[in-house]
């Protein structure tokens, strides 16, 4: 009996056994492939029967090419050489297991956001996304199921729809997989904390091809690394995550315009508002140094926009001391949360949204601004601005977002290390692709974020994962504690030993002891 039972067993897993054969035997006949010699023709012969039939393969030779192709920085961009489209999430396993028989690298992409300089690595396959954009709620209202290609403007214009709201990014073209994958900052985040604190569970697909799911009761280690450091971990397919019954009708929003001779009052005012994590929680603050030459002909200026959850009225008693310092331009507003990014000026179809254009951006984080720091940044802000006309889109932005949402959950609960960093600072230099200019834009962004680390003597620089421009101190990125490293590290070797994820500010495998992580 136990001879026939065994038989009988062999003879039912004879077929996928059979296939698997056929797979491995297909995939592993010719290694001779490279980046370059890659055609989207072999890659649809040999790939191609393995997928969906709403599964795409195309190379530049294809009208498609180009917009899937196209970046949002293309200072250092990745080399692509064709482009799998999966037509459904099981499509990305085959896709994975073929790269790597292949020998080639593969990279996953949404909306093409990222930014980092580590991405100029990359020669492959890149797996695109944008095709799976499902969005599912659960019978409970309590969660939804996002796929890996949604976006931020259609998740909040679908859930307000539906009368919910969720943790996404401020602009409305980014995603919400690769954002939430470094923590996720966004405009929700003083009630329900970053967009991975909204994380419930993850459907991903490690670097060998393996389709698990991460959860806090599976893999739950990496579940840990996935919301702070997960680009380093796999491809995320879909994600659970929760959502929220909508607590208003519309955003009460408002933007000042203030010339330079009122600096210190505003940040002044900042401070008093919300230094060192005490900003109220439904308001969100985000300021600029930019060009607004029609207001001020030959200085910068400084822009100072609020968004409060709520009406003008309760937002009115935290922006008394703003209206006082004495505002040359004024602009307020009820407006639904569907039209807030637009009405922020980083809607879809908004400036700081638009592809194609060299982006050099250093940042820097702090608990409350110093005001010394601030006049300095803008003195040398308005000493570069003028220099070469081709930089005047360039913009040096603060981000106060409410934290007590962020602030309330323990920071050894997931990856993510910076909690404590209350205010993200950065200068974005934006030009058309000039290289004459990048030394010059390099400089500058290094010695802004100097200036910013400079004024805060006795701290560890800091650096938000997602806005790190890639040749940052992995401390910087990942947490200064010994510990987050050392776990981190372990994850990577048991994970993607092999560095299958290694371009999207990777977490090396040893530490600079050359101790092995084992």
């Amino acid at each position: 009996m136990k001879l026939q039972s065994f038989v009988a067993c062999a003879l039912a897993l004879l077929p996928s056994l059979t296939a698997a054969l056929a797979e491995l035997t297909e995939f592993a006949a010719d290694y001779s492939y490279t980046p370059a010699t890659l055609t989207a023709a072999d890659v649809q012969r040999q790939l191609g029967p393995r997928l969906s039939r709403q599964a795409v393969i195309y190379a530049q030779n294809d009208p498609r090419f180009e917009n899937a192709t196209m970046r949002w920085q293309v200072y250092n961009p990745p080399s692509i050489s064709v482009v799998v489209q999966p037509g459904i999430e099981a499509d990305i396993p085959h896709i994975v297991r073929y790269a790597n028989r292949k020998s080639i690298p593969f990279l996953t992409v949404n909306t093409g956001h990222g930014s980092t300089i580590s991405l100029g690595k990359f020669k492959g396959i890149q797996i695109y996304m944008n095709p799976l954009n499902k969005i599912t709620i659960s019978r409970d209202k309590k969660s939804a199921l996002f796929q890996g290609g949604v976006y931020g403007q259609q998740i909040i214009s679908y859930l307000w729809g539906k009368g919910y709201v969720a943790m996404t990014g401020s602009c409305g073209c980014v995603g919400l997989v690769g954002p939430g994958l470094g923590g996720g900052h966004g405009r929700y985040q003083g009630l329900y904390g970053l967009i991975s604190d909204g994380f419930i569970k993850l459907n991903v697909v490690l670097a060998d091809g393996t389709p698990i799911v991460v959860s806090d009761r599976s893999h739950a280690d990496l579940f840990w690394g996935m919301k702070g450091a997960g680009h380093n971990f796999g491809i995320v397919t879909s994600v659970e995550a929760k959502i929220y019954p909508k607590v208003i009708d519309s955003f009460y929003a408002v933007s000042y315009i203030y010339t330079q001779d009122k600096l210190e009052q505003v940040f002044e005012e900042l401070n008093k508002l919300g230094a060192n994590g005490t900003q109220p929680q439904r308001l969100n603050h985000y300021g600029l140094y930019s060009l607004a030459p029609a207001i001020s002909p030959n200085q910068p200026v400084i822009i100072m926009s609020f968004d409060y959850i709520g009406s003008q009225a309760e937002a009115t008693p935290f922006l008394t001391g703003f209206e006082n310092i004495g505002a040359v331009f004024k602009q307020d507003g009820n407006v639904p949360y569907p039209q807030l990014p637009h009405a922020e000026g980083s809607g879809v179809e908004d400036a700081p949204c638009n592809k194609g254009l060299t982006r050099i951006q250093y940042n820097a984080n702090t608990q409350m601004y110093n005001v010394t720091a601030q006049r300095k940044v803008y003195e040398l802000y308005a000493s570069k601005i003028y220099q070469h006309p081709g930089l005047a889109e360039t913009a040096v932005v603060m981000e106060g977002y409410a934290t007590k949402g962020v602030t309330d959950k323990d920071p050894k609960d997931s990856a993510y290390a910076i909690r404590d960093e209350y205010i993200m600072m950065g200068i974005n230099i934006w030009y058309k692709p000039n290289s004459t200019l990048d030394a010059f834009a390099n400089d500058w962004g290094k010695q802004t974020a100097k200036l910013w680390n400079e004024g805060q003597p006795g701290r560890k620089p800091t650096t938000y994962i997602n806005y790190a421009f890639g040749d940052e101190p992995i401390e910087q990125i990942y947490g200064h504690e010994p510990w987050r490293l050392e776990r981190l590290r372990r994850l990577k070797k048991r994970y993607d030993p092999k560095g299958k994820f290694n371009y999207y500010n990777p977490i090396p495998l040893y530490g600079r002891d050359g101790i092995d992580w084992n």
